[in-house]
């Protein structure tokens, strides 16, 4: 008498289902909330905030992570500050820098595109309203950073 011991024990039907069951769960994996390194200068805090309210809102799968610097580049504290900023880099799977006008010549705003790069994290520079800021980070620029619309990231994420 032999009994096979393992937890499968019905017939074609059950082995159809339970192979559904795997694809569907391994769909919900991939979907899973995307933990998003934020990158943003302060003057654009209160419209990163409605942005970020938005996706909330709208059940989406992005969980943004920002550590926002309130002190100068070139501070006494900026050692400390960068190693933290790295850390974070490092647990998000992205990282998203929110581009304005007072984006392109912010020192953070770069050193946390590069550090996002020397990482391998993928890097996307997103904009509000209509069209981009005339003027964009040079890092953005040079490391060639697709520029997309806050409307636009949902479905840009989801390819990424």
């Amino acid at each position: 008498m032999g009994g096979g011991g393992g937890p499968y024990s019905g017939g074609p039907g059950d082995l159809d289902a339970l192979l559904r069951r795997a694809r569907e769960e391994a769909e919900r994996a991939k979907k899973a909330k995307k933990n998003v390194f934020l990158s943003f200068v302060m003057e654009d805090l209160s419209e990163v905030n409605l942005l970020r309210g938005q996706a909330k809102n709208e059940r989406s799968d992005l969980e943004f992570n920002d550590w926002s610097v309130r002190e100068p580049y070139d501070s006494k504290r900026a050692d400390y500050i960068r190693q933290r900023i790295s850390e974070r880099i490092v647990q998000s799977s992205m990282t998203v820098v929110f581009v304005s006008e007072a984006t392109a010549e912010s020192k953070w705003v770069k050193w946390e595109i590069e550090e996002s790069r020397r990482q391998g994290k993928a890097v996307l520079a997103v904009y509000s309203g209509d069209r981009p800021p005339a003027r964009l980070p040079q890092a953005i620029v040079d490391a060639e950073i697709k520029v997309v619309s806050w409307s636009q990231l949902a479905s840009e994420l989801d390819r990424m």
